[in-house]
């Protein structure tokens, strides 16, 4: 028999991208899509219960883990065959992308940064080299060199000591013993915002949504519990989130499995998740806490289904408890 298909440990640069591709990505793009294939594999899911979260043929989310395993991030985006021959060469890509990377002022512009537009009239028109592109070409261009307008950002990398360690142990409990592994998470805060939609009225004046930066009504955190084996997500709303809400999931997860053998937890290092009274408790009940590295939660596998959050009342396999 074949061994499973796996995608390889993620680094954190890999899985926090991935992660906030998931989060922050337009729903059903193909690009959220594989990164949801990738996560869901790295973190020890089998390629049948992918395909049936994704809506997808098994054989699609084995090509995206391998093109995954060879090419990296670049699997991402699909490499489509065909097409009408270029108009443009290799030397005009390259000053394309040179010219991008080159400050405007450097150039004789009396601006700071290009946009497409003044991109393309610069590329038209310059002393050096004249390339004629439109403004469609041009971005998928910039896209397949991975060129994009962005601001500074600042990232984290996992310091934990343990990070190869924890990593191994939730690869170990995940392949082995997929039916007695569990995930853990609180997600939130939850909260009702007003969603714009269109309509006729005049000029001028618009109907207008109040602002929700007051919460009169309060805010929800949903505590999540996900079993590999079954594929299955469950969960309590509540108010709040603490050691006594942590336990309480806990509790649910190990009465899953009420015949007393050990089964193993995967979740973050929030503070509430490993008190002294909950490790005593896992300890007494054979639950076996898996914490995931510091900075590395993309390794959760209950994660890739908060990108979900707003289906899950649909998804018959979820059983949400209202509680105060």
């Amino acid at each position: 028999m074949a061994e499973p298909v796996k995608a390889r440990r993620l680094t954190d640069a890999e899985g926090q991208l991935l992660q906030r591709l998931v989060r922050r990505g337009t729903h059903g793009s193909i690009r959220v899509r594989r990164a949801l294939i990738i996560m869901a594999s790295a973190s020890g899911t089998p390629a049948p219960a992918i395909a049936h979260l994704v809506a997808a043929d098994e054989d699609t989310v084995r090509d995206v883990i391998h093109a995954f395993n060879e090419r990296g991030l670049e699997a991402l985006d699909p490499k489509w065959a065909g097409g009408r021959p270029r108009l443009i060469s290799t030397d005009d890509v390259e000053f394309i992308t040179q010219t991008a990377l080159t400050r405007p002022e450097k150039l004789g512009r009396p601006f700071t940064h290009w946009s497409i537009r003044k991109l393309v009239a610069y590329l038209a028109g310059n002393p050096v080299r004249i390339v004629g592109i439109g403004r469609e070409r041009l971005r998928q261009l910039l896209r397949a060199r991975k060129i994009s307008f962005q601001r500074t950002r600042t990232w984290k990398e996992s310091t934990d000591p343990a990070r190869e360690t924890k990593l191994d142990r939730i690869e170990e409990v995940t392949g082995r013993f997929p039916m007695r592994c569990f995930a853990f998470d609180q997600f939130g805060p939850l909260s009702i915002r007003p969603c714009h939609g269109s309509g006729w009225a005049q000029e001028g004046r618009p109907d207008r949504l109040p602002a929700t930066y007051s919460r009169t009504h309060g805010i929800r955190y949903f505590h999540g519990c996900y079993s590999l084996g079954e594929d299955q997500l469950w969960g309590v709303v509540r108010r709040r989130k603490g050691a006594v809400h942590s336990l309480a999931a806990l509790k649910s997860i190990r009465a899953a499995r009420p015949d007393g053998a050990p089964i193993y937890v995967i979740m973050d290092n929030l503070s509430a998740n490993k008190t002294p009274l909950i490790r005593a408790w896992a300890k007494k009940n054979k639950v076996e806490l898996c914490l995931t590295p510091t900075s590395a939660s993309w390794a959760n596998p209950i994660v890739r289904h908060e990108v979900a959050c707003d289906e899950w009342n649909s998804t018959k396999e979820v059983r949400l408890m209202s509680s105060a």
